[in-house]
């Protein structure tokens, strides 16, 4: 085997994630040592994300696309695997109510919101400015803001087809201006928030040191033995995901088998949505270790709570850095006016939307709840934990939880959604009627519905 630079496969990996780490390191020297950068908020994987995207449009690194959006695609599900395999602190314990489900409401609501203020831009543009512009486009946001690229690829494509030219640019367009969106703005908001006194600062770098019981919980396996403790962990995240690898590929084999046509809908949408079921294969890994335990099978806890919020945060913090580093800005083609006030008016409107149904939803973590979700409905699930640990540092509160149960909430809920965004390049204005009928249905979900109490 060739071990010599010459052999691309054998050291781009390395030099990639070099890259990424000498980002890391230089926008944590940056924070440490400018007071405005400091004082701005900024996540160190944001600065580092953007320094890199920087350089690169500069010529002065290559930036592996592939390799980036493949850490984006994997560090999401992993952090969230992570997350899923804590065990749950004594508080958190019983609690049953309907937040998953008013979360999945939050999520399909803010889609309908987006899709009606697209339509209504791109429908007013071509009535008027634009007079050949699709005017189904304006669906486009909520699948840049809301889903993400792989949707909004997927979508404008299919628009594409039907007559859109550079569709799928223009998706993808809003996609990344999306989350630009979710982690300058939601820097912004987080400042004007703190400098307002409703929300804390980040812990600061000389914080205490967390107890020894964060490192030895009661009955946990030791932390070195004849294998480190961090292995565990390591090797518990890995192997869920691998079982989430071959349960994602179980459903879509099967779904193949009974309609191509089905499989061909359903198949993008279970691969790109893989952390839910990871962190339900988590939940469930947890459930049996903790029920293996009570009955003596399993003779210590494997999980260490410590380990995996840090585990999650790597997971994380590399995969903000990557999804902020693969931007491309030649995405951004022509179409500027549509782009334009499509990008601002969904960070308004999302920003409404949301501070109105989380006060409704989230009454004991408002601000936690309304900051992750605005990072997520602009930009990726990503972006919505990087706002997020900014104020909840360590994940204390259920706001990063409710972006994954709500999501799973918010595929079956969702499914209109899709339904409307097929009709809607026939007939725009009845999908705009549909969208707010369902819309309101929602509504009433988020608002209304509760658990009825047992006699």
């Amino acid at each position: 085997m060739d071990y010599s630079a010459a052999n691309h496969a054998l050291w781009n990996v390395i030099v990639q994630f070099g890259l990424l780490a000498g980002a890391i390191l230089l926008a944590n020297l940056l924070r440490q040592k400018l007071s405005f950068i400091r004082k701005s908020m900024l996540p160190v994987a944001v600065l580092a994300g953007f320094l890199l995207l920087f350089a690169k449009i500069i010529g002065l690194v290559n930036i592996d696309q592939p390799l980036m959006e493949m850490l984006v695609y994997h560090g999401i599900a992993l952090g969230f695997i992570a997350m899923s395999l804590r065990v749950p602190a004594e508080k958190d314990k019983g609690r049953s109510d309907l937040t998953g489900l008013k979360s999945g409401a939050v999520i399909v609501s803010s889609y309908l919101v987006q899709g009606v203020t697209g339509l209504l831009i791109t429908l007013m543009l071509s009535f008027t400015l634009m007079p050949n512009l699709f005017q189904a486009s304006g669906l486009l946001l909520p699948m840049g803001y809301g889903q993400g690229p792989g949707q909004a690829n997927n979508v404008g494509s299919s628009y594409e087809a039907l007559g859109f030219a550079g569709g799928r640019s223009f998706g993808l367009a809003i996609a990344a201006a999306g989350y630009l969106v979710a982690c300058v703005v939601g820097v912004v908001i987080l400042n004007i928030l703190s400098r307002r006194g409703k929300i804390g600062k980040t812990r600061s770098s000389d914080a205490e040191l967390p107890a020894a019981d964060f490192f030895q919980g009661k009955d946990e396996i030791p932390i070195s033995d004849s294998i480190d403790k961090l292995s565990i962990q390591i090797a518990m995240v890995l192997l869920v995901y691998v079982l989430t690898y071959l349960c994602a590929w179980g459903i879509t084999s099967g779904l193949s088998a009974i309609s191509e046509g089905l499989a061909n809908t359903l198949n993008a949408l279970i691969w790109g949505f893989n952390f839910i079921i990871g962190a339900a294969l988590a939940m469930l890994v947890r459930v049996l270790l903790a029920h293996g335990k009570r009955t003596g099978i399993v003779l210590r806890q494997y999980q260490n709570n410590y380990l995996l919020n840090r585990l999650s945060g790597f997971f994380f913090d590399v995969m903000i850095v990557a999804g902020i580093a693969s931007i491309n800005p030649e995405d951004i083609r022509g179409l500027w006016l549509p782009f334009a006030l499509l990008v601002i008016a969904g960070a308004v409107v999302t920003w409404i939307h949301l501070a109105f149904v989380c006060r409704a939803v989230y009454r004991d973590y408002y601000y936690e709840g309304l900051i992750s979700m605005y990072g997520m409905l602009t930009g990726t699930i990503s972006s919505g934990v990087l706002l997020l640990r900014e104020i909840d540092p360590d994940l204390a509160t259920p706001a990063a939880n409710n972006l994954v149960v709500g999501s799973s909430f918010g595929i079956v809920l969702g499914a209109p959604v899709l339904i409307l965004v097929g009709i809607a390049p026939r007939s725009p204005w009845l999908v705009v009627l549909l969208a707010a009928v369902y819309c309101a249905i929602l509504y009433w979900v988020i608002l209304k519905a509760h658990r009825k109490k047992k006699a």
